[in-house]
């Protein structure tokens, strides 16, 4: 196992400032471009990052700390919903995912005390059961996922361009 606490925060701390960094100021053109019917493009990965924070990784480890073997997780809507807005630009996105981040890891940090409490488990509707270890490995990795979605997004919409650098370009084969 090589999970632990301090590093996964390291990472969950820096990828609203990355996001930020890499997407702040670009033009519609990199931000709504997708890579088909059915994918998203890099505003609906944001968006979903949001709900992720509102409604997915602290409540489920709330619920599972609090209720331990009887935690039932509730099912994770992956796009908010559709009175929410889309239409507001990418920097305020950014900007409500960075507070609610910020807001989850120092939650995160008054929940999890010992090592024991990273073993508890709860129930997933899809999974079965769960543990806290699991769910907070997988919060980091969810988001290691989506920055290289993000940039695989971006990198196809010149996929056409590049000629024959395909061949080299392995970002481009992915999906």
């Amino acid at each position: 196992m090589h999970f632990d606490l301090g590093e996964a925060i390291e990472v969950l701390e820096r990828t609203p400032g990355t996001l930020a960094y890499f997407l702040t100021g670009l033009s519609d053109g990199w931000l709504l471009c997708d890579e088909g019917e059915g994918t998203w493009n890099v505003t609906q990965v944001i968006e979903h990052l949001i709900e992720g924070e509102k409604t997915n990784w602290i409540p489920r480890l709330q619920i599972l700390l609090r209720e331990g073997e009887n935690a039932v997780f509730t099912p994770f809507v992956r796009l908010p919903s559709e009175d929410s807005s889309h239409d507001r630009p990418i920097r305020q996105k950014l900007s409500e995912f960075k507070a609610l981040r910020l807001e989850n890891i120092a939650r995160l940090k008054t929940l999890i005390h010992t090592d024991a409490q990273l073993e508890l488990t709860g129930s997933h509707p899809a999974f079965g059961t769960v543990k806290a270890r699991e769910l907070l490995s997988t919060w980091v990795v969810h988001d290691f996922t989506h920055l290289a979605q993000i940039a695989r997004v971006m990198a196809k919409r010149y996929g056409e361009d590049v000629g024959p650098w395909t061949a080299y370009l392995g970002i481009l084969k992915n999906r």
